[in-house]
């Protein structure tokens, strides 16, 4: 069996699902899902800027509304429930933590204790990190000794 960890930020879709689950056509594949709430991952401005990037001014303007901290935990729990149900009833292996803190350390320490086959990174898209190579897909090339897939999620949070 293919072991992928799956990086995220928010709920998958069930596009989003469907992607993942077809990367490696007929072969069964066991996730190990990360969540990391949005709000703790990225500041309010360069989610802004992302926005503005993006021509999603309205979303700019609302940014403040992100839950962020304690509020974020709550959000990402809900997230990774979500998707970890989505994961099984698509028929694959799931099993999924809340990173809080650090996490490409969280990363690193799931890969090497189970042995993961490679990393897939799926996010919003995040261009300012991406421009300066420190969104997570790029940081972590340098941390994990499998390969890394960068996927941009089909919906924005």
């Amino acid at each position: 069996m293919f072991t992928s960890v799956l990086m995220i930020e928010k709920a998958l879709t069930s596009a989003d699902v469907e992607f993942v689950t077809s990367l490696h056509g007929d072969e069964q594949v066991a996730f190990h899902v990360l969540l990391q709430p949005r709000g703790d991952q990225a500041d309010r401005l360069l989610r802004a800027i992302d926005d503005v990037a993006l021509g999603e001014l309205d979303e700019a303007a609302r940014e403040n509304e992100v839950p962020e901290g304690e509020a974020a935990k709550d959000f990402g729990e809900r997230a990774l429930e979500v998707s970890l149900q989505a994961l099984h009833a698509a028929g694959n292996a799931a099993e999924g933590r809340i990173v809080e803190d650090h996490p490409l350390d969280a990363l690193r320490a799931l890969v090497e204790e189970i042995g993961a086959d490679e990393v897939l990174v799926l996010t919003d898209p995040h261009y300012v990190e991406e421009f300066f190579h420190r969104d997570w897909a790029s940081r972590a090339r340098h941390k994990v000794g499998v390969p890394v897939l960068k996927l941009f999620s089909h919906s924005k949070a």
